[in-house]
C-alpha cells in the first residue's frame, strides 16, 4: 500500500481564501505540520500554471521536511513537475486510470466518491485512497453532495483501500464520525480558518483517536 492508514488520520486540504493578511501558505502549513498534520492536498482553483507549479515545489519541499505525502488536486501534470508524493483527482477531473498511466505506479492517487458504486469503481480503477463527501456539507463547494453517515459507513465495509471523510468537518462535529471505518478526515476550513492552527491541529488529533 502506497499510502497508511496512519498518514491520512489528519488530511489538510489547502484554501487560501481563509488566509489573513501577512500570512502565506506555507507559513500557515508549517504551523501545521509541526503540530503533526500527517498528509497535504495543494488545491488551487485560481493560480495560473507557472504559479500553482513553484507554489507545489515550495509546499512539496516543505512536507518532504516533515515527511508528510504532499498530493496535489486535479493536475497529474503538475504533480508530475513538482515531485509531489501523488495527486487527488475528482469524479469529473482526469480520470483515476489515465492519471496511472501518466504518473506510473509510484505515485499516490486517490479518488472521490459519494457512494458505494463509486467507491468500488475508483478502488478498480486503481486508487490507493477514497476521499468520501460531503459529510456535513461544504463551504468550498456549492455543488457538494450530502454523504449520509450510513452511506459512508457502507463504502468503508465495501472497500479495501482507505476511505477519508471530507466536507464541512470541524471539531464539534467530527466525533459524528465515531465508528464509521474511516482512516480519517480532510479538513479545510476547520484548520484554516482557526485562529490558533497549531491549537486546532492538536484538538482533531486528539478528537480523531476513536478512528
Amino acid at each position: 500500500m502506497k499510502i497508511g492508514s496512519e498518514k491520512l488520520r489528519l488530511y489538510a486540504v489547502t484554501d487560501r481564501s481563509w488566509m489573513k493578511e501577512g500570512e502565506t501558505l506555507a507559513g500557515v502549513l508549517e504551523e501545521m505540520l509541526d503540530a503533526g498534520v500527517t498528509c497535504v492536498q495543494l488545491r488551487e482553483k485560481t493560480l495560473d500554471d507557472a504559479a500553482f507549479l513553484s507554489e507545489a515545489k515550495a509546499i512539496g519541499a516543505l512536507c518532504r521536511r516533515y515527511g508528510v505525502p504532499f498530493i496535489v488536486n486535479d493536475r497529474p501534470d503538475i504533480a508530475k513537475e513538482a515531485g509531489a508524493d501523488g495527486v487527488h483527482v475528482g469524479l469529473s477531473d482526469m480520470g483515476i486510470e489515465k492519471a496511472r498511466a501518466y504518473l506510473g505506479d509510484g505515485f499516490i492517487i486517490g479518488g472521490s466518491a459519494h457512494n458505494v458504486q463509486e467507491a468500488l469503481a475508483a478502488q478498480a480503477a486503481g486508487a490507493d485512497y477514497i476521499g468520501c463527501g460531503a459529510v456535513f456539507g461544504s463551504s468550498t463547494k456549492t455543488d457538494a453532495t450530502n454523504l449520509s453517515l450510513e452511506e459512508l459507513q457502507a463504502i468503508c465495509r465495501a472497500v479495501k483501500i482507505p476511505a477519508v471523510a471530507i466536507g464541512g468537518i470541524r471539531l464539534d462535529n467530527v466525533q459524528r464520525l465515531k465508528g464509521s471505518g474511516i482512516a480519517g478526515v480532510a479538513v479545510i476550513s476547520g484548520l484554516f480558518a482557526a485562529e490558533d492552527k497549531k491549537e486546532a491541529v492538536r484538538n482533531f488529533l486528539d478528537s480523531e483517536k476513536c478512528f
